[in-house]
């Protein structure tokens, strides 16, 4: 258990994990940037000759690039929960995960970034979408959802950024005092000065608060912004007020899955089972089974809302998404894989067993991408007027564009996990027996 160990031992195994790197570390980092590259390259086929190469055909512009947007964004939200959320309330299973979770969601939204400016085709333009004062008198529409978009990831992107920075001073400055070489001066300039006095650890957890407090807000605002993107149309099987909390309750769903899923593995190359356990990969599939059956009870909702509305549109919608072209990616990714899949989690059996966890969080991770895709593509190829419908095929640059996006997060990811502490030192200290001083004889 992770209360058994003593200080001394929580600092010597976390900074052991920033020593010079195996071979597979190498390994892993170089086949995750080749992955990017391969999606820097197909992205430069879109640059050289137009988004046609991304398989966009009428009726629907928008297809993979939106999809992977709302997806990254969604991953980012497990982080912020149960960095801020959970620190409100004071959950002590998040001790040894939240600086992961951290990370994770700073990179993911660094990752949903890159979506608008593909979406756009001439990303060299980007800047037009910045409310700012220029000679042009080029003003921007704020009625167009890429605005929304935005403000929405500048400010999580700001935040989540400066939350994770202000977590990592105590642990740069412990690894610090051990390191050598160029990381002690990297170390010695990124921990900002932190001596551990008393008046910095008062100003320190009054601003940890601070940032938590208004982290916490962002769980619920940035992916109703993203889901407003949809709902203020008025297309079938989008024009809905079900939208925030659905995205919402299915952001934190695949976020935490995500947490899971790179958890897994980590803690066992790094060597660190006794500090990342059981107890928090049951807490987290606890969060999983909740989460799931909220975006399982929001789907049931939709296909009940367009049955009682009486309107042919929607109704038609909701039989095209369950019995249409696209129904066997409706059944696979939204019911098997996001709604039940995770309903295993009950059996404490298949909690306990890490490799079937990890199974059924890649089960997740890839129906939470399917259900965006659904919602997205199902609904633009089959809106009102039956002469405008039609089939989305995406191309191998969709692919492989998507495929770079997870070079691109993992590569930043791996490399940080070997710069910085994957695990708070200060705070795993906090839930440890505290040390008995000897009695003088």
């Amino acid at each position: 258990m992770v209360t058994e160990l003593t200080y001394d031992q929580v600092n010597r195994d976390i900074i052991r994990t920033l020593e010079k790197p195996k071979p597979y570390y190498f390994l892993a980092v170089g086949f995750t940037a080749i992955l990017f590259a391969i999606g820097v390259w197909a992205e430069s086929q879109n640059v050289k000759h137009g988004l046609g190469m991304s398989g966009y055909m009428h009726p629907v512009y928008w297809a993979f690039y939106i999809t992977d947007f709302v997806f990254w964004v969604g991953i980012g939200h497990a982080g912020t929960l149960i960095s801020a959320i959970l620190y409100l309330f004071r959950a002590r299973w998040r001790m040894s995960i939240y600086r992961a979770a951290e990370a994770m969601t700073v990179f993911a939204v660094m990752t949903a970034g890159l979506f608008p400016l593909l979406h756009v085709g001439r990303p060299w333009y980007a800047y037009w979408l910045f409310p700012y004062p220029n000679q042009r008198q080029l003003w921007v529409n704020f009625r167009s959802p890429l605005i929304w978009d935005v403000f929405a990831v500048s400010t999580y992107a700001t935040v989540s950024t400066v939350f994770l920075i202000v977590g990592l001073l105590p642990d740069i400055a412990a690894a610090r005092d051990k390191a050598t070489g160029w990381r002690k001066v990297l170390y010695g300039i990124t921990s900002l000065g932190w001596r551990g006095s008393s008046e910095q650890w008062r100003h320190y957890t009054k601003a940890y608060m601070f940032f938590a407090a208004l982290a916490t807000p962002l769980v619920l605002s940035v992916h109703s912004v993203v889901s407003w993107d949809f709902a203020m149309s008025v297309v079938p099987g989008w024009h809905s007020t079900i939208f925030p909390p659905y995205f919402v309750a299915g952001a934190i769903l695949s976020g935490v899955a995500m947490v899971i899923t790179i958890l897994i593995p980590l803690r066992k190359i790094f060597g660190i089972e006794h500090i990342i356990t059981m107890w928090h990969f049951d807490a987290m599939s606890k969060l999983l089974i909740l989460t799931s059956t909220i975006v399982g009870y929001a789907y049931a909702v939709e296909f009940w809302n367009a049955w009682y509305s009486g309107n042919p549109y929607e109704a038609a919608h909701f039989s095209y998404r369950a019995f249409g072209d696209y129904a066997f990616l409706f059944w696979f990714g939204m019911v098997f894989c996001n709604s039940l899949v995770p309903q295993l989690l009950y059996f404490k059996k298949i909690r306990n067993n890490l490799m079937l966890l990890f199974i059924a969080t890649i089960f997740v991770n890839i129906g939470m991408w399917l259900e965006r895709y659904i919602i997205i593509v199902t609904t633009l190829s089959h809106e009102y007027i039956p002469a405008s419908w039609g089939i989305y095929k995406p191309s191998y640059i969709d692919w492989l564009v998507t495929l770079g996006s997870f070079g691109w997060f993992f590569t930043l990811f791996l490399i940080f996990t070997k710069l910085f502490p994957i695990v708070s030192i200060n705070e795993v200290k906090e839930i440890l027996r505290p040390p008995l001083k000897e009695a003088h004889k």
